[in-house]
């Protein structure tokens, strides 16, 4: 998004000057004062940044919540050296991030948020594409396709002898390193020949610009650009998740079928803010809120019993990641993993 830190900043502020945030007292809410600083993955970032408007309606312009979304990898890098309070993450924590957090002194406090999906499109102009299935995609992005896999007629002989051109995220970014594992089959592992970027409106951009484009990024991006874009249908050529290609979809996400490009979205707390009560008034009202929130930003909430899970967790301060022991992330199973 272009709304970076600033305009994210600005905002919140321009709301917080509101009749409601200003009579506070009067309704009888808390009052607390300070700053919650978020940073981050770009396809959290419409979510906390809905909650972050929303708080400070409800809390005023005492707390003041910053934002900005410098790929999950940049938000680890600040939260590790504690430049913030919590980190967007649209991919679980990492071994090596984990052990620099506690080299650093202090822990954290996962939290899943919501469930999404990572949309493939080409060009609207693109009239060849019906579907592509799980090999076709690792054959175009694997290693070992940069320089030499690039035209569509090397996908499927009766496709066009046109060239393929490639947009997707940034190596920084927590979508890039999802996508890697679950199309590739190795975290991080992709050509490098490609149109990349952190941010997603630049891929949009360039999708819907090139007739000859072939891109990935979150679905929300895809939903809220679906006039320009076209989607692709996934095919993982598992019978258990039917016949033929899939679309990402609140349904197709949230019950597994859409695979393996379904994943969950995750916000890390620094257990040192989480003590203060400005971050902890702010966490608890994300959570109590995200439900309703994660649907008005176009993703996918969690169930009800998967929230009630994660609001345990966080109220129990329940330290370290679900995740850091699996082989893969890819297909889990999120209520199952909570309730270990």
């Amino acid at each position: 998004m272009k709304k970076i830190f600033l305009g994210f900043t600005l905002s919140l502020i321009l709301l917080g000057c509101g009749e409601k945030g200003s009579n506070q007292e009067n309704n009888g809410k808390e009052k607390i004062s300070g700053t919650v600083k978020m940073d981050g993955s770009s396809t959290v970032y419409p979510i906390s940044e809905a909650v972050a408007e929303e708080f400070t309606i409800e809390y005023g312009r005492d707390v003041k919540v910053t934002g900005g979304e410098s790929g999950t990898g940049g938000g680890f890098k600040k939260f590790i050296r504690k430049e913030i309070d919590i980190a967007n993450a649209s991919r679980p924590i990492k071994k090596s991030e984990d052990e620099a957090i506690k080299a650093a002194g202090f822990n954290y406090i996962e939290l899943p948020v919501a469930y999404d999906g990572l949309a493939i499109v080409v060009n609207p102009e693109n009239t060849w594409v019906d579907k592509l299935t799980v090999a076709e995609l690792k054959k175009i992005w694997e290693p070992a396709a940069q320089g030499k896999i690039v035209k569509w007629n090397q996908i499927r002989a009766e496709w066009p002898n046109e060239n393929i051109n490639l947009y997707g995220a940034g190596t920084a970014s927590g979508t890039f390193d999802y996508f890697t594992e679950a199309i590739v089959g190795k975290a991080k592992s992709s050509r490098g020949d490609y149109t990349a970027s952190e941010n997603d409106n630049v891929l949009v951009q360039g999708v819907s610009s090139d007739k000859g484009a072939l891109g990935y990024f979150g679905l929300y991006y895809y939903e809220a650009n679906k006039d320009k874009l076209k989607i692709v249908p996934i095919d993982d050529e598992d019978p258990s998740n039917g016949e033929g290609g899939v679309s990402p979809s609140d349904e197709t996400v949230k019950n597994g079928t859409y695979q393996p490009l379904s994943r969950p979205l995750l916000v890390y707390v620094n257990t040192e803010s989480a003590a203060r009560p400005e971050v902890n008034k702010f966490v608890e009202f994300y959570l109590d809120n995200a439900e309703m929130l994660v649907k008005d930003a176009k993703y996918v909430p969690l169930s009800k019993s998967e929230y009630d899970l994660v609001k345990q967790r966080y109220t129990n301060k329940k330290t370290g990641s679900v995740f850091l022991n699996l082989e893969s992330t890819v297909g889990v199973k999120l209520e199952e993993l909570l309730k270990k």
